[in-house]
């Protein structure tokens, strides 16, 4: 063992070899960087060699601990180089699939931000003044006009915002919440934990099926600040329940004139989607003319946004707001802003151009759209010499993203099963080629949803196919 511990080649010994100066020169990368690498496999093959983990034996024919030791290096920068976050093609119908990034952004909204990021920018500079401005204003208006609220702002999720409006408005103080609403938001975040950690006081009310207004009313003391109704966006509870209106929590203001009303949407809409037959998710401008203080919400969910949580209410709260310690800790970047600008604008135009924010389009897209897709993609499949059997089958896609639990798309997949290779490993190909194409797979099939594939990806998928 010791033999092979002294030959062990030396650093210096790699740094002078052609090999080092050609990865140097291919991949653009720092000496150092590489030289970082040699030093970590060289400590790395010590220390197996030292706990009897590896045998010298196991270097394939005519290799060295030179070569050996190169591969390794070569291997791991060129990870270093590849890019991590990628596109990928989603083939599995959920329009805001949490795992693959949610909402897609408009070319507008793309557009626009590949603009500010190539330029400076006005982010907090008033050009028409010549003074420093505020990044809240960017936006601010836009938000007023599509919400009817008095004022807005936007921080960076919306879990954040939901933090900072009780931190702010409600430390120390009392916040009725009802058991019901009580929901975990994902990656184990419980809405009452971030109630703890703002320093809220949280009051529990009613039961986990039913809270009545009465719960709230007596509830209500000197202490109390807020009563929060979080919106149960990512679950459904149907049966024996009730749950207390907005509107009539409103109306609790009227012996306690400084008790605010919050209400946290999680997803939110600035779409009627129920207007054309899809859930019943309550519409952001109709909570604020019913009179709520607060509304907040996320920008990549159902508005189709960039990540980002909005919340838009009265006036005299959001000054308070913006004027917190943390809303600089918890504020967004110019790109957020360049993204969320052009996708409220969008909403502020005529119903053809809502459609072209790709979250709004994909929920809408009707089965004959999809069917033509599929009809299309079926009919340049058989052309090719793939073997592959296919099948065109009704399904039904999600929404996702903690949105619209109960609610299901109705859609047409393909369904493909390969002449020998089980669907998993097909799903496994799909998803190792470039692009990656992220399908399901079920009954031993892989299953093609085109609600969530645009026509360009098309061609992408079938060349997929063919390379299997």
């Amino acid at each position: 063992m010791n033999q092979w511990l002294r030959q062990l080649p030396p650093v210096h010994e790699f740094q002078k070899s052609e090999q080092f100066k050609r990865l140097v020169k291919n991949f653009q990368i720092d000496p150092s960087q590489v030289t970082k690498q040699i030093q970590q496999e060289i400590a790395q093959l010590r220390s197996m060699l030292l706990k009897g983990c590896y045998s010298p034996k196991e270097l394939s024919k005519n290799e060295s601990l030179f070569d050996y030791i190169w591969t390794q290096v070569e291997q791991k920068v060129t990870a270093i180089k590849q890019d991590h976050l990628i596109p990928v093609i989603n083939a599995t119908g959920t329009v805001l699939h949490t795992n693959l990034g949610r909402a897609r952004l408009s070319e507008d909204a793309i557009q626009h931000m590949v603009e500010v990021a190539r330029n400076y920018s006005n982010l907090e500079y008033k050009i028409s003044q010549g003074e420093r401005g505020s990044r809240h204003e960017v936006i601010e208006q836009q938000l007023i006009n599509v919400t009817g609220a008095e004022a807005a702002m936007v921080v960076n999720n919306n879990a954040a915002a939901v933090f900072l409006t009780l931190r702010a408005l409600a430390k120390h103080k009392q916040v009725i919440v009802s058991r019901g609403q009580l929901v975990e938001i994902g990656g184990s975040f419980r809405i009452s934990s971030i109630m703890e950690e703002s320093d809220a006081e949280l009051v529990e009310v009613g039961t986990t099926n039913k809270t009545h207004l009465y719960d709230y009313q007596q509830a209500i003391t000197d202490d109390t600040s807020m009563i929060l109704k979080v919106h149960t966006s990512n679950f459904k509870t149907i049966g024996f329940t009730e749950t207390v209106a907005s509107e009539e929590l409103v109306t609790l203001k009227q012996d306690k004139e400084q008790l605010i009303v919050y209400e946290d949407l999680g997803s939110g809409s600035l779409y009627d989607f129920h207007q054309q037959g899809v859930g019943d998710e309550p519409v952001v401008r109709d909570l604020i003319a019913a009179g709520v203080d607060l509304v907040s919400f996320s920008g990549d969910k159902l508005l189709g946004g960039p990540q980002a949580g909005i919340i838009v209410g009265k006036k005299k709260y959001i000054d308070q707001l913006k004027k917190h310690q943390l809303a600089r800790v918890l504020r967004v970047d110019k790109l957020t802003l360049a993204g969320l600008e052009k996708t409220l604008q969008a909403y502020l135009s005529n119903q053809e151009t809502i459609k072209q924010i790709p979250t709004v389009r994909d929920i809408l897209k009707t089965k004959q759209e999809i069917l033509q897709q599929v009809n299309s993609f079926v009919n340049s499949f058989e052309r090719s010499t793939v073997p592959f059997q296919l099948e065109v089958i009704e399904q039904q896609s999600q929404i996702g993203g903690g949105t619209m639990p109960a609610v299901e798309l109705p859609t047409y997949v393909v369904a493909l099963s390969h002449h020998y290779d089980s669907a998993e490993i097909v799903a496994t190909k799909l998803r190792t080629n470039q692009p990656a194409v992220i399908s399901r797979v079920k009954d031993n099939r892989v299953l093609l949803d085109f609600r969530t594939i645009d026509q360009q990806e098309m061609k992408e998928v079938a060349e997929a196919f063919k390379r299997i």
